[in-house]
This record gives C-alpha cells, structure tokens and sequence, in this order.
C-alpha cells in the first residue's frame, strides 16, 4: 500500500467538499456516513471504505463537470 494515498486522498476530498460548497456534515449526509468519517478522513486518520470512495469519485466527476460548465459560460 502507497504511504501517500491517506493524505493524497484527504486533500482530494476536502478539494472537492470545498468546491461543492458543502460543510463535512452536508458531505457526510450525501454519502450516507457520520460527520466523524468524512472529519477523519480529511484529517488522514482514517481511509474511506471502497463504496465511499466510489461515492467520492462520483462526486469529483460531476465538480469536474460543474468547472467545465462554469468555464463555457464565462469564455474559458
């Protein structure tokens, strides 16, 4: 297992938490897990099971698509 993916992937989800413009609550209750779970993966305490990383991989798709729809509309 790679060292780095905890905290590659608690930057990654706090990324796309903020670009959502969600609180750790809000993005808790979207995922189906407790406020505790998306605080501690965040954090790098803990790693998000597969099914929430699937969840959080939906999620990053539909950001990226949001920024792409964002960029259209204002010219970039």
């Amino acid at each position: 297992m790679n060292n780095q993916e905890p905290d590659d992937y608690s930057k990654r989800i706090k990324s796309i938490r903020q670009q959502l413009g969600l609180s750790q609550e809000e993005l808790a209750h979207k995922l189906g897990v407790s406020f505790t779970s998306v605080n501690r993966w965040e954090n790098g305490q803990t790693k998000p099971s597969k099914l929430a990383k699937k969840q959080i991989d939906l999620l990053s798709k539909k950001t990226e698509k949001l920024k792409d729809l964002v960029g259209a509309e204002n010219g970039n």
